[in-house]
């Protein structure tokens, strides 16, 4: 059964109470959400459409102007790329998180085929693979190749060891030799990452000088 209420209609005619963003996006919902409860359309419904001006007008005059907050936004984007979220994941962890552990998962899929990449490991030559595994645990992101095996996880042996890689002895090989460890820091570095896990484990020399799949 459909209903319409007064209350926004009267918020709308008067907002001075709402001086915050916080309070004019919540008042700006409810007006939606009571236009839907209503079967009434919300793009041109009155108070939607005043306490949607009066939104941006409480906008307007916090922060600084329209350019700089442009400014801020690029300089974000610009730190976000030389402090990756995989880092920061890391710290923070993605237990009960469920948009952080999907970032994890897809973040690491990227970064595990960029170390591939940087291995010089032929793209039919390993699989790139995620377990989510419950809600209270990161899951895994692995790479299984022919003499090597990656997983990528959080939480599991505490802060610095986020990657364990070890030698394999083929694609079905899920035991292999000894584990070592490695930040995941490091884990975003593959360049440098791939040169220490082709020391560390002898690995053999990539047949041929890979084409840069990632910039």
């Amino acid at each position: 059964m459909s209903y319409d209420v007064a209350f926004r209609f009267n918020q709308a005619l008067d907002p001075s109470a709402l001086t915050t963003l916080q309070a004019c996006l919540h008042a700006l919902t409810a007006a939606i959400d009571d236009c839907r409860n209503a079967g009434k359309p919300r793009d041109s419904d009155p108070a939607v459409l005043l306490l949607a001006r009066h939104l941006g007008t409480v906008a307007e005059g916090i922060g600084p102007g329209g350019m700089q907050l442009r400014r801020a936004c690029m300089d974000s984007i610009a730190e976000l790329k030389r402090h990756p979220a995989l880092v920061a994941l890391a710290y923070k962890g993605v237990a009960y998180d469920a948009p952080a552990k999907k970032l994890f998962h897809s973040d690491g899929r990227e970064a595990m085929k960029r170390l591939a990449e940087a291995l010089g490991l032929a793209r039919d030559s390993y699989d790139v693979r995620s377990n989510h595994g419950g809600i209270a645990v990161s899951g895994d992101v692995m790479l299984q190749g022919a003499e090597l095996h990656v997983r990528l996880s959080l939480g599991c042996m505490g802060p610095g060891q986020e990657v364990l890689f070890r030698r394999v002895a083929g694609r079905h090989d899920h035991i292999g030799d000894r584990n070592h460890w490695a930040s995941a820091h490091e884990f975003v570095q593959p360049d440098r990452f791939a040169a220490r896990i082709r020391r560390e484990l002898h690995l053999s020399a990539p047949s041929a000088e890979p084409a840069r799949l990632f910039a």
